[in-house]
């Protein structure tokens, strides 16, 4: 029954897509368990590049089922936009390749409008949401008032609902935060004609999953977003509204608890972060710029959901181990070393200085008030000048790139399986 886990071990954005996509090679069945549209994960395939927010990167593979869990949320009109660029590039999305949760729940343009709303009245003490929506839609499925999947199943019952919900809505916009009123009877119809076209691809999916792991076939469960963004274990309150650890999986895809084969953590060579929340390794100037880049590049520093760029800064081992500690890691996939080319230096985080003691290892569960309080301890590094895009072999590596990853290995206490070194799909080294 092999269960392979893909995490993000830092704040998103670390390169999951691709690893999905070279992991996909050999899994039968691609499951999303947790977030919405405000994952954004790339895939470079030749000169061909797939930008997908909900539809799990497996499907791009011929034969791969994709599977959108119970812990998602989705709006059926991004949906629907996603298949059918996914059909315009010759992918096949039917029923037999996608399944959705019956018990997945659903957004509506209500809930970005809400969104936006609600994150504007924090004035200066914004979270930096997407506006996608997200976080109204988790509220709602907290509350148990929330739209799901399955009932959609039932159109006429559907139809009434989603009036009920858009009109509940405007009341707030309007009443709460000044907002203009929506145009309800339009919005409600383009709604349901999205969510129509759901209908052949719902269904339960647990059972279906369950029944594919007893078969031997192998399920690889896709997380959204990152660690540091976990709801429970997160830089709280600057994270999202899911589970985007490990421990989501079972919840989020109708699962009884069982052994997991792999469970991988993706981090890039250097930091990275979108919205607002503590930092401790953030650059500004020359260097934040090095690490970004431009933007006229697609794997530049911006972000593939919100086109924002990034916060960037040097990785910070502190939160990479307590990344480890929550999730269970047993190995590392590291993304975009090829980025640190060029650096006569690399300053690295090995623990912080807070209240006038030394800590290597978080006594919090990621605090952003105490974590803002922690200031980083560096050990430097060589870097090495030679570019990274053409190795395919540890071995071809300069001995400063490979010192890099062996020094992470050892601070982290797990094996690096694997690097990128470029935005091909090809440009990845295995180690042993």
């Amino acid at each position: 029954m092999p269960l392979d886990i893909v995490v993000g071990a830092q704040w998103g954005d670390e390169g999951k897509g691709r690893v999905v996509d070279l992991l996909s090679e050999e899994s039968q069945v691609v499951a999303r368990y947790n977030g919405g549209d405000n994952a954004g994960h790339t895939v470079t395939v030749c000169e061909k590049i797939y930008k997908l927010h909900v539809i799990p990167s497996g499907i791009i593979h011929p034969g791969t089922i994709g599977v959108m869990g119970s812990g998602m949320v989705l709006n059926p009109q991004t949906l629907v936009e996603e298949m059918a660029m996914l059909r315009a590039a010759g992918i096949d999305i039917t029923p037999e390749r996608l399944w959705i949760s019956d018990a997945l729940q659903l957004i509506t343009p209500a809930h970005r409008l809400l969104d936006c709303a609600q994150d504007a009245a924090l004035g200066k003490g914004q979270i930096g949401t997407t506006g996608r929506g997200i976080g109204p839609a988790y509220v709602d499925k907290a509350a148990r008032h929330g739209l799901r999947a399955g009932e959609i199943l039932d159109a006429a019952d559907f139809e009434a609902r989603v009036g009920d919900h858009f009109e509940e809505t405007n009341k707030l916009l309007r009443d709460w935060y000044h907002q203009p009123a929506m145009d309800v009877n339009k919005l409600v119809a383009e709604y349901l004609d999205a969510a129509n076209q759901m209908r052949p691809f719902i269904r339960r999916i647990g059972p279906l999953v369950q029944a594919a792991l007893k078969d031997g076939r192998t399920v690889l469960a896709e997380g959204a977003q990152g660690t540091l963004l976990d709801v429970e274990q997160g830089t709280y309150p600057y994270v999202t509204s899911s589970c985007t650890t490990a421990a989501g999986v079972f919840g989020g895809l109708g699962l009884g608890v069982q052994p997991v084969r792999r469970s991988i953590g993706v981090t890039k060579a250097f930091q990275t972060r979108v919205g607002a929340g503590p930092f401790p390794t953030e650059l500004d100037g020359e260097q934040a710029a090095f690490l970004r880049g431009s933007g006229a590049n697609p794997w530049d520093e911006y972000g593939t959901t919100t086109g924002r760029p990034r916060r960037v800064g040097w990785i910070d081992l502190v939160l990479l181990k307590y990344a480890q500690e929550v999730n269970g890691f047993n190995e590392l996939f590291v993304t975009k070393l090829d980025v640190l080319s060029g650096l006569k230096e690399i300053p690295v985080c090995v623990a912080y200085e807070r209240d006038g003691r030394k800590i290597d290892r978080l006594d919090f569960s990621g605090d952003a008030r105490l974590l803002a309080q922690c200031k980083p301890i560096y050990e430097t590094l060589p870097g090495w000048q030679e570019d990274l895009r053409d190795c395919r072999d540890c071995g071809n590596l300069p001995k400063a790139a490979q010192d890099y990853v062996d020094f992470i290995e050892s601070k982290i206490g797990v094996p690096v399986r694997t690097l990128s070194v470029g935005p091909e799909r090809s440009a990845m080294i295995i180690r042993n």
